[in-house]
């Protein structure tokens, strides 16, 4: 299979990972520089559980794309409309401020004589939250992997989501709702497809 969705890793660059010792100095650093005291009894362990929880918040960077949906399925019955999957829960890290995204992603394609099993396609959006991130290019990279993957004849993705960068600082506006969509094969292509697609979303 061809690779699928051109992924940064530090292989890619001329850094190395830090070492645990040196990412939990790191979280020392930063208690201080807010103004607090390390050493005090409330953030003693504070850098290590800071580390374990960045390990299983940014642990989209350890999954490859390709294990998950390298398996499709063709005993389909010759079944060929629209497969969605709507309301798939995601949390994610805005990559400019580093603080949370959380939102639903819905998902469909029009298959080509394969499926893909249901749970691989938020496995996928789960993979895509759990790295640094801005909205739009999620929204690009869940499409074009399935898409790359499946070979299906239209692949549609909708995120909707509210950012914390927005919510917590700068403006501070709380509840508004960013959406993005990425529509490729027939659903760009065909009008009709887009209006199924969003009236499947509505239906919900």
């Amino acid at each position: 299979m061809d690779a699928i969705v051109k992924e940064f890793s530090l292989s890619d660059s001329n850094m190395s990972r830090p070492s645990r010792e040196e990412a939990e100095e790191a979280v020392r650093t930063l208690l201080r520089w807010a103004g607090e005291d390390p050493s005090r009894e409330g953030l003693l362990d504070t850098p290590s559980r800071v580390a374990k929880a960045y390990g299983e918040l940014f642990g989209g960077y350890n999954e490859d794309i390709e294990d998950v949906l390298g398996r499709t399925f063709e005993e389909v019955g010759g079944y060929d409309d629209i497969v969605l999957i709507k309301d798939i829960p995601f949390f994610s890290h805005c990559e400019h401020h580093m603080v949370p995204i959380i939102g639903k992603a819905h998902v469909a394609y029009l298959p080509a004589g394969r499926v893909l099993g249901l749970s691989k396609i938020a496995r996928v959006v789960d993979i895509f939250a759990r790295r640094l991130q801005t909205q739009e290019t999620m929204t690009a990279q869940i499409a074009t992997a399935i898409d790359q993957s499946l070979g299906p004849r239209g692949v549609a993705v909708m995120i909707e989501a509210e950012h914390m960068c927005m919510a917590m600082r700068g403006i501070r506006k709380q509840g508004s709702t960013t959406i993005t969509t990425t529509f490729l094969g027939a659903f760009k292509e065909e009008a009709h497809e887009q209006v199924r697609f969003m009236t499947m979303l509505r239906g919900r």
